[in-house]
Parts: structure tokens; C-alpha cells; sequence
């Protein structure tokens, strides 16, 4: 059995998000990029950026990208 730490060091100051995912199917594979960008029927951009609190530019880049 494999165990894996990852630690991460915080600013107080600063709001920090982390996204994590493991697959048991395809280790090494996480294709949560795919399923949030890359989705059809899609994900609105709009929807995107204020999930993720980023510019509208941002999401279409990359949706474009999937």
C-alpha cells in the first residue's frame, strides 16, 4: 500500500483552494480538467468564473484548450 504527504505551507493573509483527486482505476490519470473544461454539454463560462473567482478570459482559454 502506497501512502502519499503532501504539505502545503499557508499564508494567514491569503485564501488558498486546493483540488485534489486519486483514481483507483487509472492510477497516475485524474481527469478532473476534462470533466469540469472539456464537458458536453458544457459548463457555462459564466458558471466557471465564479466558481473559481477568475477572469471570463481565463475559462475560455481553457475550454478552448479541451
Amino acid at each position: 500500500m502506497l501512502w502519499l504527504r503532501h504539505l502545503q505551507p499557508r499564508q494567514p493573509s491569503n485564501h488558498q483552494v486546493a483540488i485534489a483527486a486519486l483514481s483507483s482505476q487509472h492510477l497516475g490519470v485524474i481527469t478532473i480538467a476534462n470533466a469540469i473544461f472539456g464537458s458536453n454539454p458544457g459548463i457555462s463560462a459564466e458558471v466557471l468564473t465564479k466558481a473559481f473567482q477568475v477572469d471570463k478570459k481565463i475559462v475560455e482559454y481553457l475550454q478552448a484548450k479541451f
